[in-house]
């Protein structure tokens, strides 16, 4: 697998670990970012497809990610992921909340969610070269969130920051991946982070 596309600007809490639901969907969106940030290869191809689902929206989706999985290969998946993303000139898609909020990259979303990830101690890792407001490290920051993995956030952070920085376009960016027409492999991944983002959507508008 690719390296983390954060750098963690503090040192990991060392608190009791968040519930079993919380590291299911810390693992959920790590998954996403992960193979949001790059192609994946074979090794991740052949976990993917041992993914187990069931009746649910959120099984299903997994099941149809394991089908797409086991029916693809590295070099279709790389290109696939060229396509998609980086493209000749640019990619079919562009996975940016400035793009998706304002219709231009570099805008107020991303300079907003870099006020939010200073504040958190959270930067981007060395070498990387997309901007944070990539859907790649905004769900790789999410997930850290949820599982409580930097220093001094507040108990409502991740939910703060999902309603700010996910919640407003990040369903719309995975509706258009599950059906670009690019995309194959992908499109089983654009629908379980829609069906994931409705999820969290739904989850956040319960009573307290």
């Amino acid at each position: 697998m690719q390296a983390t596309i954060l750098r963690e600007g503090v040192a990991r809490v060392e608190a009791a670990g968040p519930d079993a639901v919380d590291r299911e969907r810390a693992q959920l969106f790590a998954l996403l970012g992960r193979l949001l940030s790059a192609a994946p290869d074979a090794a991740l191809l052949a976990g993917l497809a041992r993914l187990d689902g069931d009746a649910t929206p959120l099984g299903t989706a997994f099941a149809r990610l394991a089908e797409a999985a086991a029916a693809a290969r590295p070099e279709t998946a790389e290109r696939e992921f060229f396509d998609l993303f980086i493209g000749v000139g640019r990619g079919e898609l562009l996975p940016y909340a400035s793009y998706y909020l304002t219709g231009f990259l570099h805008e107020r979303p991303l300079a907003e969610l870099r006020a939010t990830l200073g504040a958190l101690g959270i930067a981007r890792a060395a070498g990387v070269p997309e901007p944070e407001d990539h859907i790649a490290f905004v769900c790789e920051a999410y997930a850290g969130l949820i599982e409580d993995r930097f220093g001094g956030a507040a108990p409502d952070a991740a939910a703060e920051f999902f309603a700010r920085h996910l919640r407003p376009w990040a369903g719309r960016c995975f509706a258009d991946l599950e059906v670009a027409a690019a995309a194959r492999f992908y499109r089983a991944v654009g629908a379980l982070g829609r069906i994931a983002i409705e999820i969290e959507q739904a989850a956040s508008e319960l009573p307290a």
